[in-house]
């Protein structure tokens, strides 16, 4: 048997996370030591591999003021051999991704994004990467969230569900098996409880042999191993890179042992890179004047430790929509809410890296029945398994018990009287899940629309929230029970 060793870097989920910061006493995260980390590996071993799964972009002042294009400048430094596409790569819209792409250094490779016309690939579906006589086969498959964020690039179609993810993955390995590839790579950024279903579905004669995740931001102890396939994420943000060690069967073209590990990037054991941080610099310095401005003042740190519950900051993004917009109800999507925690003071900074989106509310028109029959789909097990599912911060007023087992609303109040299901009910929602009433809320637009057409509140999420923090100042929080699961 002839071997050949290959060290396979990764990351995931980013989220322009460029920046160390202090735990525990010691230097963690951030770009400088990161690159400091790659350079170490590829001086001291010979074959290494850095891939990306997804999820650049978004999560700071430094990716969103420059609207990826300080991103795409750090990313070059880190000299990726090979990153996939994650649905906050469409943020800024698929033109102005397809012109970041042209300032990449690095391939980008997407499987399943193309123009509805005549069906063009968007992206190379895939990679083949030569290293030392051997040939490494790379495959990007995207997340049917890119299909949410995409709803009004109307020439832009894809494949959504994981049979066919897991058919395409089947062509490409079948047009590419006869090259005598000696490894096959998914980069996925499907979240890792589908990374699990994608392998079950897949045929081993095509020879996929790893499986590097996104989007669910998982931390592993070890790797999942489905069909034979070992399953890795590595977290979220510069904390750590996800390290494979790997002896290549060159003779049949398979992993002949492997280990892996989460490693932390941390000044214990990362060097910085000195050109790196003058880069993170000469950025930091243009954006520390405008966004050092405080915005925001709590009685104390408000959390959002998880997103699907209700939480102390994002209900007080959600009464702060639903006062100013003088709706019944306002529901705030959980992930709009990017941060764990912020305050008690707060900047623009802090304001911008936890709320980075900005779009359009609008006011619907729901029944009570419909209202009900929103919050059992959101509700439904997905939310509870770590399935990625759309959660909702409900405003105050509202309080829910639903009970898990049963499948069943046990109460749903609003102001203390009980919601009717034949009453009219104004409630606001955001524009991106607008967009997605049908998978989000399973309501159509149709009967929505038949009680009145939905209005838009305002056109700036951004401002009517600046707005309201600055004339409300020393802001606390009450959950008040607003949602109950029982168990």
């Amino acid at each position: 048997m002839n071997t050949k060793q290959i060290t396979l870097l990764h990351s995931n989920d980013m989220h322009g996370d460029f920046l160390a910061e202090h735990v525990d006493d010691q230097l963690t995260g951030g770009v400088s030591m990161l690159s400091g980390y790659l350079t170490k590996c590829r001086n001291e071993d010979p074959n290494v591999i850095y891939a990306i799964a997804g999820d650049m972009f978004r999560g700071s002042v430094i990716d969103s003021e420059f609207l990826g294009l300080s991103t795409i400048q750090i990313v070059n430094l880190l000299a990726p051999d090979v990153v996939t596409l994650g649905n906050h790569e469409t943020d800024y819209g698929v033109a102005h991704l397809l012109f970041l792409e042209k300032m990449a250094t690095f391939p980008i490779i997407n499987a399943n994004l193309y123009i509805k016309q005549n069906e063009t690939r968007l992206f190379r579906p895939c990679y083949i990467m030569e290293i030392d006589g051997m040939k490494i086969l790379f495959i990007g498959i995207l997340t049917e969230e890119v299909i949410s964020q995409t709803k009004g690039e109307k020439i832009i179609g894809s494949f959504i569900g994981i049979e066919e993810a897991a058919k395409e993955v089947g062509k490409i390995c079948n047009a590419y098996n006869a090259l005598d590839v000696d490894l096959t790579v998914l980069l996925t950024h499907i979240g890792f409880e589908e990374d699990k279903k994608l392998a079950a579905m897949l045929d081993p004669a095509w020879g996929v042999d790893v499986i590097i995740g996104g989007h669910s931001h998982t931390f592993l102890a070890e790797p999942a191993i489905v069909n034979g396939i070992p399953i890795v994420q590595a977290g979220t943000g510069t904390d750590q890179i996800g390290r494979f060690d790997l002896v290549i069967d060159t003779d049949e073209n398979c992993i002949a042992s492997y280990q892996w590990q989460a490693v932390p990037i941390n000044e214990a054991t990362c060097p910085h890179d000195e050109r790196m941080e003058e880069l993170i610099g000469s950025i930091k310095a243009k954006t520390d004047l405008k966004y050092a401005k405080v915005v925001a003042n709590f009685d104390y740190e408000l959390e959002h430790h998880d997103r699907w519950c209700q939480t102390e900051l994002g209900g007080v993004f959600a009464d702060a929509m639903k006062d100013s917009l003088g709706v019944d109800l306002f529901l705030m999507g959980s992930g709009s809410v990017r941060k764990y925690s912020m305050g008690p003071i707060v900047t623009f900074q802090d304001f911008t890296e936890c709320y980075p989106y900005d779009g359009k509310s609008y006011g619907l028109k729901l029944t009570g029945a419909q209202l009900k029959k929103a919050l059992l789909h959101i509700y439904r097990d997905d939310a509870w398994l770590g399935n990625h599912t759309e959660f909702y911060q409900l405003s105050k007023g509202m309080k829910v018990i639903y009970h898990r087992p049963l499948h069943q609303i046990l109460k749903c109040e609003l102001n203390g009287e009980k919601i009717e299901d034949d009453r009219i009910y104004t409630v606001g929602i955001q524009e991106f899940h607008y967009n997605n009433l049908p998978e989000f809320l399973n309501l159509s637009y149709e009967e929505v629309k038949a009680n009145g057409e939905p209005l838009v509140l305002t056109t700036s999420d951004v401002q009517t929230l600046l707005a309201y923090f600055e004339h409300n100042k020393h802001l606390g929080f009450d959950l008040d029970g607003r949602l109950e699961v029982v168990q």
